[in-house]
């Protein structure tokens, strides 16, 4: 069974190609990016301590050792404390962490107006967690049976990497997946971004922790987001067929309908 850790170094590994790394072509192979022999020299570390780490057989390799693979992966600063992160999670560091206090799930009360006029169509609200703060009658007809709302505090993010009927839910689960990773490097409260991935790590395992390695970084929190305007599918038995969402950014939230 993988860990976080060992599932994020893997898929670094696949997605580098080892002429942008000054290493030599060596034909064909069965698998794409880096070799382990490649990075587990560039490393200065055995082979088969590399494939324990990666295989989730060694789950607490030192500091020095997570800094190494992140140098010999070319981790940038971003990627570089999230493979911390993901170093405490595999290694069970992170159990005793404090929750920080959760974010306000109040909506403002012109956001609140702009679903009742939207009402009878098809919108919900979430901040950059993916906790659904509000939406129309519509849309909890249209979600009915899916899962999204069965929880008391619904949460996107949680429901898309957790809960294997979104990949039926959302048509194009892919976008909506990358999406919802990347709104997590843009959460106002550095804290609650941390812990709630942290916490969704294991719980998501390789479909979370690979995504990191192919996602853009955004400059700062609170920048600018590249998805708004996008329009996404969800596939809905009640309409039999898709339908499009569109995706729109205020502050403090984000409309999608």
């Amino acid at each position: 069974m993988g860990t976080p850790l060992g599932d994020f170094i893997r898929a670094k590994r696949d997605s580098i190609q080892p002429e942008l790394l000054g290493l030599p072509d060596r034909g064909r192979r069965r698998s794409p990016g880096l070799r382990r022999s490649d990075l587990a020299a560039r490393a200065g570390i055995s082979i088969e301590y590399l494939t324990r780490i990666e295989q989730g057989r060694d789950r607490n390799p030192s500091i020095a050792v997570v800094n190494a693979l992140a140098d010999a992966l070319s981790l940038d600063p971003s990627e570089r404390n999230h493979v911390s992160y993901l170093s405490k999670v595999t290694a069970g560091a992170c159990s005793g962490h404090a929750q920080p206090a959760p974010p306000r799930r109040d909506v403002r009360p012109s956001v609140l107006e702009t679903l009742r006029v939207l009402e009878p169509g098809i919108a919900m609200v979430t901040n950059r967690l993916g906790d659904v703060l509000a939406h129309t009658s519509a849309f909890e007809s249209v979600t009915s049976g899916t899962g999204l709302l069965d929880a008391d505090n619904p949460n996107l993010t949680r429901y898309v990497f957790t809960d294997a009927r979104s990949r039926t839910f959302f048509t194009d689960w892919d976008d909506v997946a990358d999406e919802q990773a990347f709104d997590l490097w843009l959460a106002p409260s550095v804290d609650n971004s941390e812990w709630f991935t942290t916490e969704l790590a294991p719980l998501a395992g390789l479909d979370f922790t690979c995504i990191s390695p192919r996602m853009p970084r955004p400059s700062g929190r609170g920048g600018m987001d590249p998805w708004s305007g996008s329009v996404k599918r969800w596939s809905s038995l009640r309409t039999c067929g898709d339908l499009c969402f569109r995706v729109l950014s205020v502050v403090g939230a984000r409309l999608e309908g």
